[in-house]
């Protein structure tokens, strides 16, 4: 039996209802030979809605056609009110309201990021996220993952990422970034593919178990590749050779470290910051964060930016410090308000 609260049921009712009014309204024309079609509808409702009778019908074949539609009223009602009920008792009509909000909330979103996968990589993910108040949404077809994404108050669609009309639902048109979490390649792949046909500035991050895997993932359009088993071996074995180096680079490049972070800022032609160095900025004294590199519109780094490095527009410089001392250098090349001629 299926425990789901059916709209289709309702539906039925509702049909049967207007059949039952449509039937009364047809035998009371053809009973009651002096009645309007318009009188024949309003006895006709007025009988199966079980609000009385507008009179009481003049010969036999009115009167079994009255009793026929009070009955039938009864039943339709009674089913109604069963229905109605049960959704209730289930929870439905709430439901419905939270998906809705759910929905609504998800077409709000702009410059957005996708996790499409959440088991351990994906949550992750979230909670890195979460702590650099980035938008985002979930999407995944599995119970556990909408469990998961309930408990955390994440936004979540139920379905597949390798589904364009599942990619449309979490708004992939709008979106800024996504992340191909699923712990099958194949997925994967069809992900980036699906993803990339539908918005060519994505930036796609997947996850690939395989060096072959990695290079498909890369000639479908991802931007960026993550394997987590070489990853994983490369930080055991540099935990053993070089301990301080790799807790530092842990530190700056999680959200949640306190100390020393990493980010990353555009040069703007809105932040008139375009053609000036470093040194004329005075990022050092004015902001108190580090410019450890910076990269070029060409893709090249600078991994050693002097003062007199010039900031063309498209640059990206790459910085380390405080929450509190990114956050300035962040308003040094924020965009200028317009100044009143």
């Amino acid at each position: 039996m299926d425990h789901v609260f059916s709209f289709r049921r309702f539906g039925y009712a509702v049909g049967a209802l207007v059949v039952v009014l449509g039937a009364g309204a047809v035998g009371y024309h053809a009973a009651l030979d002096d009645e309007s079609w318009l009188q024949s509808v309003y006895r006709s409702v007025v009988t199966v809605s079980l609000t009385g009778l507008d009179s009481v019908p003049r010969n036999d074949s009115s009167r079994l056609l009255t009793i026929g539609l009070v009955l039938a009223g009864i039943t339709i009602f009674a089913y109604i009110g069963s229905l109605v009920v049960e959704a209730i008792a289930r929870g439905v009509l709430g439901d419905v309201w939270a998906e809705r909000r759910r929905r609504k909330a998800i077409e709000a979103l702009q410059d957005h990021y996708i996790i499409c996968g959440f088991g351990r990589v994906g949550r992750r993910v979230a909670d890195e996220f979460r702590h650099e108040d980035a938008p985002f949404v979930v999407l995944d077809f599995s119970a556990e993952a909408k469990e998961r994404a309930a408990e955390v108050g994440a936004l979540f669609i139920e379905g597949n990422g390798t589904d364009d009309d599942d990619l449309h639902a979490v708004g992939v048109e709008r979106a800024r970034g996504l992340i191909a979490a699923s712990d099958d390649d194949a997925d994967n792949l069809y992900i980036t593919l699906s993803a990339r046909a539908q918005n060519d500035s994505l930036l796609i991050v997947a996850r690939a178990s395989t060096e072959e895997a990695a290079k498909k993932l890369q000639r479908a359009g991802a931007n960026r590749i993550v394997q987590p088993y070489q990853a994983a071996g490369r930080t055991m074995a540099n935990l053993l050779l070089r301990p301080q180096v790799t807790a530092f680079v842990d530190v700056v490049t999680t959200a949640a470290g306190e100390d020393l972070r990493f980010e990353e800022i555009e040069v703007t032609a809105e932040s008139g910051r375009g053609g000036k160095t470093i040194g004329e900025l005075d990022i050092r004294r004015r902001t108190g964060a580090l410019i450890v590199a910076l990269r070029k519109r060409d893709g090249s780094f600078d991994t050693t930016p002097n003062p007199d490095a010039v900031l063309d527009v498209g640059d990206i410089l790459i910085a380390a410090g405080t929450e509190e001392e990114l956050r300035a250098l962040e308003r040094i090349f924020a965009p200028q308000e317009a100044v009143a001629p």
